[in-house]
């Protein structure tokens, strides 16, 4: 079993690692400027799911694999980055909504497949659990995998705890701009330059 020490070292690194801005801040923040916090917290559900299957398929070899075999990392990339530019796609090519008309909802299940796929189909995500978890794993500790599950169970609920600050803040902060017309563009292209960027940063960072 780990110690507390490791436990304690481990959770003030991840705690540095969520308070930077990355993919899974902007893409929550800008789901729930744009479509509400209900959204951007079913995203986020989304995303830490996403998570925890990142680290046990880190634990399980997956990220070894991808080290060793370029192709299959390229073409997990190249998926994710359509797949993020198809969610673009979409949004800029959205109908707007009549000025009497509510917020913008969507299923939960669109949401939560959306924050699931965005992070899933991110090789990147996958080998920064191969090479951050191991410093915190040792077979002194008994069997490896249940260290990964551990260390997954405690990254996701970290994560999901700043996400959801993320997520009432963008709406906060969207609330305090709402108007029709010009603010709902914003949001829109908010929204889709978001997906861009995400699929940018796949194909060539």
């Amino acid at each position: 079993m780990l110690s507390l020490s490791v436990l304690s070292l481990y959770l003030a690194a991840l705690v540095a690692v969520y308070i930077l801005p990355g993919p899974d801040m902007a893409l929550v923040m800008a789901t729930s400027a744009s479509r509400g916090v209900g959204a951007g917290l079913l995203t986020a559900l989304g995303i830490a799911a996403s998570r925890f299957l990142h680290v046990m398929m880190s634990g399980l070899g997956l990220a070894a694999l991808m080290a060793t075999h370029p192709l299959l990392f390229d073409a997990v990339r190249w998926i994710g980055a359509g797949y993020l530019l198809w969610l673009a796609w979409k949004v800029v090519h959205a109908k707007p909504a009549p000025e009497d008309a509510p917020q913008t909802t969507e299923s939960g299940r669109a949401a939560i497949a959306r924050g699931f796929l965005t992070n899933l189909l991110n090789p990147k995500a996958l080998m920064f659990c191969a090479l951050f978890l191991p410093q915190f794993v040792s077979p002194a500790h008994g069997a490896v995998l249940p260290q990964f599950a551990l260390l997954a169970v405690i990254l996701v609920a970290v994560g999901l705890c700043f996400d959801t600050a993320y997520a009432f803040a963008a709406c906060g902060i969207a609330r305090r701009l709402k108007g029709r017309g010009p603010a709902a563009k914003l949001q829109k292209g908010l929204l889709g330059g978001v997906f861009v960027l995400m699929a940018g940063r796949l194909i060539f960072g």
